[in-house]
């Protein structure tokens, strides 16, 4: 180990050991009776949350007056409803009451079905509202039709009354029009006179979308829209997405009570992505023009030009110019590029290369002068924040160092600064920040944030305050208003854990972790565990332990955040010790920690979960001879990727929704890891599961929602079947109608159950 990286570990232990102090005070702090109660899998997910208040979606209002925010009620968490906490008087009210504009149960059609599963939104009622941007009304949607709430005179009034469904409603930059997609067609609708326009025709019909976001942008880039206004109000750009040339899968989803068979237009690996096509137009669809796009570059299917992504579109402040990002099908090369409304001309502002692949970010943000702009880019290994010319010339790196930004949350023009979060402090945590534009200091960011732990922040557009959504491993997320320099303005949910908080009962059996970094096998690379133990350990006693795992890119499990009487607590209580490792592969370490996964996945993750339980052998309260593992998803395929190769390691476990062959994954995610099949054909076949299966030697137990969209239930057919030929024994729990998320009370009760008496029916 070099000194460097000496000195660098030393400091995130250094940044570790403080965090754990924190915790410690924090709870100390905290005036709580003892309580006896023990948790129970049904009270984990009842109402009201254990987790207490615990706001979504909350918004600085354009005028600063108000914080809105979506709350469940009471009664029921999955159902939402528009509350403010109005700044002036300091105190939180109820806007919008969703049962009293729709009382029914919700129908929501089967694109819109879609959409929310992408978007992780779970629940009814009110699920998603925009501001004006001056701050006078509110506008969402609910059971398929669009309503505006005026916050001056407290009402609400329908906009859209028809049997289709409204979605992806929006307000027109100045809000004298929303819009939205109807029939995958892009309408505008006049506020004042109600009177509405179709902007495109031919969507609908012959597979296309017009102003949509195609399944891989949903599930995979984060985009979420096809369609964007220009600041000026007069023109929309729009996606048009032609489905034609993707394969259409039947699907079952299979219910308790039938089994319908879906065609669904899903590009797995390998095959044919959506056409995809950028255009403008006038708000009076007179007036519609098509940008010439880059032709495809890299390996593609069947050598298609039109083969590549779209994933970011962008106006820039004039309205006179409009920015997209270009990406190669193979997502080593992305390109921002200007669009000129006038001269209808174009040009490459910068180019993004990577051997492996290159991350998707939201951090482009154009200066009000359309003169120059902010990028973020992992050119030096780690995500930093750069300032370029209009022109594509680099002007100064404004973040520098061994550490990752997050994301940017404000541009402060007037002062010359810019806010961001990040990981400047540890990995572990997440921090705001500032940093000037000038560039002067880039490895020098002062930090915004006081308390250790998790920050999710929102400025107001004036750039003076900021919420601050914050939680650590002992305190429940807290909402509260701070002025720009880290200063505490007000509550907007203390959530204190008081006799009347739903987790008061169970508060003094929580059980924090210890933190910890282990060294891979390579040597050199320092992995983050945590590590649960039970209360009240017998000392001489050995005790089973639980990996729980997701393993996967972009994710991280080791934080200080809350994580509440969960399922790992109610493990605790039930005997078991619980541990956790963030894989190479995973995220918020730099483009060497998450690359080495590269055209070969589920070896070098289970290289590093082996140097986890290596490190648990070494633990004289660990049976060695009882640790099982448990993950859905990735974690699902890790599970079994474990106990197929690493069975002296594991001795059960437990695989949820579980990718098992690569080849039935989408392209998007399954290319940016794997490349092409035809390119790496080799590291797809040994990165599914089935060249191991034969390995199983101990219990197994897989679950799979038998509706699942996304990691289709096909993945764990072929897996019966496989371990059906192998001879091997096995347990299988399936979900009718579930899909991959699992959802409902009911649902999540009975899998708990079932999860933890497979592991008491063979480690206890």
């Amino acid at each position: 180990m070099n000194k460097k990286l000496k000195i660098s570990s030393f400091l995130m232990v250094c940044a570790l050991f403080t965090s754990q102090q924190t915790f410690a005070e924090d709870k100390k702090n905290t005036a709580i009776e003892k309580t006896n109660e023990l948790l129970s899998i049904e009270r984990i997910y009842s109402s009201p949350s254990l987790n207490g208040q615990t706001p979504k979606s909350l918004k600085l209002s354009p005028d600063g007056t108000r914080v809105t925010y979506l709350q469940g009620k009471n009664n029921d968490l999955n159902r939402y409803d528009l509350w403010e906490y109005n700044l002036q008087s300091k105190k939180n009210k109820l806007l919008v009451d969703s049962q009293s504009l729709f009382s029914g149960t919700e129908v929501l059609s089967n694109e819109e079905k879609a959409r929310r599963e992408r978007q992780r939104i779970y629940g009814f009622g009110i699920m998603e509202y925009k501001f004006s941007n001056d701050g006078s009304a509110l506008l969402f949607p609910l059971n398929g039709d669009v309503y505006y709430y005026h916050l001056a005179t407290k009402t609400a009034k329908r906009l859209t009354e028809t049997s289709e469904f409204e979605t992806d409603v929006k307000f027109s930059p100045k809000g004298n029009y929303i819009s939205f997609i109807r029939g995958e067609n892009i309408f505008v609708l006049n506020i004042e006179t109600g009177k509405e326009k179709k902007l495109t025709k031919d969507g609908g019909s012959n597979n296309i979308k017009n102003g949509m976001s195609e399944f891989v942008a949903q599930e995979e880039m984060d985009r979420m829209t096809g369609y964007w206004w220009s600041p000026d109000e007069k023109n929309i750009a729009f996606l048009r997405v032609d489905e034609t040339p993707v394969q259409v899968v039947l699907r079952n989803e299979i219910y308790a009570e039938k089994i319908e068979l879906i065609d669904q237009r899903y590009p797995s690996t390998g095959t044919n992505n959506v056409t995809i096509k950028l255009a403008v137009t006038d708000i009076k669809g007179k007036k519609t023009r098509f940008i010439k796009l880059d032709k495809a570059e890299g390996k593609t299917s069947e050598g298609n030009e039109d083969d590549f992504y779209l994933p970011r579109v962008q106006w820039l402040p004039d309205s006179k110019n409009l920015s997209y990002q270009w990406q190669s099908r193979d997502q080593k090369t992305l390109r921002l590029k200007i669009y000129n409304l006038k001269s209808r001309k174009q040009k490459t502002l910068l180019t993004e290369y990577s051997d492996h692949w290159l991350n998707l970010h939201h951090d482009l943000v154009f200066l009000s002068d359309s003169k120059s702009f902010i990028w973020a880019s992992e050119r030096d290994g780690y995500k930093h924040l750069y300032h370029f010319s209009k022109e594509g010339k680099l002007i100064n790196q404004l973040t520098k160092g061994n550490w990752v930004v997050d994301e940017i949350k404000q541009l402060d023009e007037k002062n010359g600064l810019i806010y961001f979060t990040g990981r400047a402090d540890t990995p572990l945590e997440r921090h705001l920040y500032q940093v000037p534009i000038n560039g002067k200091s880039p490895e020098h960011v002062a930090r915004i944030s006081k308390r250790n732990g998790f920050h999710s922040i929102n400025f107001s557009n004036d750039s003076k305050t900021y919420i601050d959504s914050f939680s650590n491993i002992s305190t429940p997320t807290q909402v509260s208003l701070h002025q720009v320099s880290g200063e505490h303005i007000t509550w907007l949910e203390e959530n204190k854990v008081s006799p009347k908080h739903p987790i008061y009962p169970y508060y003094n059996k929580l059980v924090e972790p210890k933190f910890g970094t282990l060294t891979a096998n390579d040597g050199a690379t320092p992995l983050y565990y945590k590590l649960y133990k039970p209360d009240n350990m017998v000392p001489g006693k050995k005790y089973p332990v639980i990996v729980r795992v997701y393993g996967g890119p972009h994710a991280q499990l080791v934080k200080n955040n809350w994580q509440g009487a969960d399922m790992t607590q109610y493990m605790l209580q039930q005997g078991y010790i619980v541990f956790q490792l963030d894989n190479r592969g995973s995220n918020y370490r730099g483009t060497a920690f998450e690359f080495p996964i590269y055209e070969k996945l589920g070896e070098v993750e289970v290289a590093d979960q082996i140097t986890g339980v290596e490190y648990l052998h070494s633990l004289e309260f660990v049976d060695k001879d009882r640790i099982g593992v448990f993950g859905h998803s990735y974690g699902g395929y890790m599970t079994l990727m474990s106990m197929f190769k690493a069975s002296d390691y594991f001795k059960a476990g437990v695989s949820g929704a579980p990718v098992t062959d690569w080849l039935l994954y989408d392209t998007h995610y399954t290319e940016r890891y794997l490349n092409h099949p035809q390119v790496n054909t080799d590291g797809y076949d040994k990165s599914s599961v089935f060249p191991y299966a034969s390995g199983l030697k101990n219990p197994l137990m897989i679950y799979h929602g038998m509706a699942d969209d996304n990691v289709l239930f096909t993945n764990t057919t072929k897996l019966i079947k496989t371990l059906q030929d192998e001879g091997k024994l096995f347990e299988l729990m399936t979900y009718p109608g579930s899909k991959h998320s699992m959802r409902g009370k009911k649902v999540k009760v009975h899998l708990n159950k079932t999860i933890m008496n497979f592991f008491d029916r063979h480690f206890k």
